[in-house]
């Protein structure tokens, strides 16, 4: 299959592409510089020069390609509102050139918000809808293209994708620990996340691809509940560093803008993407990988 990726040179894109093209599919990038295109094609891959801003560009890559995978988000912390509009733009873009194809079109999500009180399960619907919702309700959006003739299928992500040179959530914290001298984490240390290895990711991104129905939601999560204290003990000897309790109020101070999602419990289950998929994760564990250096090695 051609597949079109937007996010292609972030940290799950680049997976993402490598396990695609290891597995004799073609990719098509989309590039915001000429440094991605470069990287795109070095790989093997082809690029195609644009942004989430250019509708233009996302129409063009989908209308040429027999899949859409969807990972880019503009993540603005200081435009929110502005990052759920170009959102909602591009599936809305994405999903019209798919319309009446019957081709897949992967869309990236997240797990938080989802539910309270459990871990979140695929069955659970997405409560952001519209334009004024996180992510600009893009889940729901994408799923409504399902009844124009789209095999959309969710892909939603654990908190922590995480791997080798990571630069998410684990890497913040990592960072605030190196900072503060101490290795913390909040309260009781009791609020957990769920996880999944890079490698496994990108795996399962595949295989949602070439074989997940219309309509279907995915959960990449190989470990459903780490907790924030045993992320911290990993972190304090993997830079031999204390290894303390921060106070709730303290959290933004000492962790930075990564301190309120470190508060927060997002779990969720994946057995019926297991089920469907044969998916098994078989990569190292969150633990394992901060353990082994994953955060602090050059």
């Amino acid at each position: 299959m051609r597949a079109f990726i937007t996010g292609a040179t972030g940290w799950i894109g680049s997976a993402v592409v490598d396990e695609l093209l290891s597995a004799g599919h073609q990719v098509v990038g989309l590039a915001r510089s000429e440094e991605a295109e470069r990287v795109l094609t070095a790989k093997g891959a082809a690029a195609l020069l644009g942004d989430l801003d250019d509708l233009g560009a996302l129409r063009r890559g989908a209308a040429r390609a027999d899949a859409v995978i969807h990972l880019a988000n503009k993540h603005d912390w200081g435009d929110q509102a502005g990052s759920n509009r170009t959102e909602r733009a591009a599936v809305e873009a994405l999903g019209d050139a798919l319309a009446g194809t019957d081709r897949p079109f992967m869309v990236a999500a997240a797990l938080s918000g989802l539910v309270e009180g459990r871990p979140a399960t695929e069955a659970d619907a997405s409560p952001a809808f519209g334009p004024d919702s996180n992510r600009g309700g893009g889940e729901n959006l994408a799923l409504d293209y399902v009844a124009k003739g789209v095999r959309t299928v969710i892909m939603r992500f654990a908190p922590s994708v995480h791997g080798r040179h990571d630069w998410g959530f684990v890497n913040f914290l990592t960072a605030a620990a190196r900072e503060r001298g101490v290795s913390g984490y909040i309260g009781d240390g009791s609020t957990a996340w769920s996880a999944v290895h890079r490698a496994d990711t990108a795996r399962l991104v595949r295989l949602g691809m070439e074989r997940a129905p219309a309509g279907t939601r995915l959960h990449a999560v190989a470990e459903e509940a780490v907790t924030t204290k045993e992320m911290a003990e990993a972190i304090g000897r993997s830079l031999a560093l204390p290894v303390v309790s921060v106070a709730a109020e303290n959290a933004g101070a000492h962790f930075g803008f990564v301190g309120g999602f470190f508060a927060s419990t997002m779990t969720a289950t994946s057995d019926a993407t297991r089920r469907l998929l044969s998916w098994e994760p078989s990569g190292p564990t969150l633990i394992e990988d901060i353990d082994a250096g994953a955060y602090t090695a050059a």
